[in-house]
């Protein structure tokens, strides 16, 4: 039983026209009171001037799996061979790190910076085959006077097999560490050590049931086993509740810090894929959306696919956490 009714899905607003094939990694930029996001696929970072209802795009070399807003301007992006620096938008690529893993068959996929300014960058295996995506930590805040920044693994396959990483993010006092593998249904917490930069405690916070053989989009009850979506990217609120978008669930959910699901807020979109707050008050809840490989019966249907979306809500969400390097 949800607490709180479901939000129809009349609630959202369509943010811009702009359709990618997969968006993701939103954020809100304080300073420049733009909403940034990429296409991953579409091998494209955005920005939306919400206000003026312009967007624009720059074209990068490989696939972005996440990006966050640097520290002095710019932003910092994950490509599919590593860690990179840009000081202006559009501007030149700077290398910061490599990640170990084989950008053949796996690319950096979703992430974001802590409150400390390191970027953490979770990866996925394209083949859906292997168990060997992996949580990276870049902290680049001694860059200038090491010559290079600190690369450190923090969820190896070893401790927790996972194919699909995504759902990072931090409790508001940063000690609760969420990070979620899409294939498994399920969401996991950890004690984080903010000064040691060290994880303990892993737990289950949340699961959801599995896709069954045979499913199809347009049902979304008991009659197929109960699946309802898996968890995809999420975002915090100033109360500590986690909020995840259900990628084919068409669904936003709302957990409170002890994992109980506080409400769901229906989507008009069969696959949401990553929440963010942003607007002045942090009381705008943007939400972005895939299309790529989807069938043509569904796009049909959810013609807003690959758009983002926004909806007023009644909490505020926590600000974003810049690159420091």
């Amino acid at each position: 039983m949800i607490p709180n009714p479901t939000y129809a899905p009349e609630a959202w607003q369509t943010v811009t026209p702009h359709i990618a094939a997969l968006g993701e990694s939103p954020f809100w930029h304080p300073h420049e009171q733009m909403l940034y996001w990429v296409d991953i696929s579409g091998k494209q970072i955005l920005r939306a001037n919400i206000y003026m209802g312009t967007v624009e795009t720059w074209d990068v070399p490989s696939e972005p799996g996440c990006i966050a807003p640097a520290a002095g301007g710019g932003l910092v992006m994950a490509l599919r061979d590593g860690v990179y620096r840009a000081h202006t938008w559009g501007g030149p690529l700077q290398h910061v790190a490599t990640l170990d893993y084989d950008p053949t068959h796996m690319r950096a996929n979703d992430g974001k910076c802590d409150a400390l300014g390191r970027f953490w960058v979770g990866t996925i295996d394209e083949t859906r085959t292997r168990h060997n995506a992996a949580l990276y930590c870049v902290d680049a805040r001694d860059m200038a006077s090491s010559g290079a920044p600190q690369v450190r693994c923090m969820i190896s396959p070893s401790e927790l097999p996972a194919t699909t990483a995504n759902g990072l993010a931090w409790s508001p006092d940063g000690h609760t560490l969420y990070w979620a593998d899409t294939p498994s249904h399920a969401v996991w917490a950890w004690d984080h050590d903010q000064a040691a930069n060290s994880l303990s405690a892993q737990r289950e916070f949340a699961r959801f049931k599995a896709r069954p053989e045979g499913w199809l989009p347009d049902a979304l009850d008991a009659s197929n086993g109960g699946y309802r979506g898996r968890p995809d990217g999420a975002a915090v609120d100033v109360q500590g509740n986690y909020w995840v978008a259900m990628f084919e669930g068409r669904r936003v959910c709302q957990f409170a810090p002890d994992g109980s699901l506080l409400a769901e807020f229906a989507v008009p979109l069969q696959c949401p894929t990553m929440p963010c707050f942003g607007g002045e008050d942090l009381k705008t809840l943007y939400l972005t959306s895939a299309r790529h490989h989807r069938n043509a019966t569904e796009l049909a249907a959810y013609p807003l696919s690959g758009g983002v979306l926004s909806m007023r809500v009644d909490v505020a969400g926590l600000p974003v956490n810049f690159f420091r390097g």
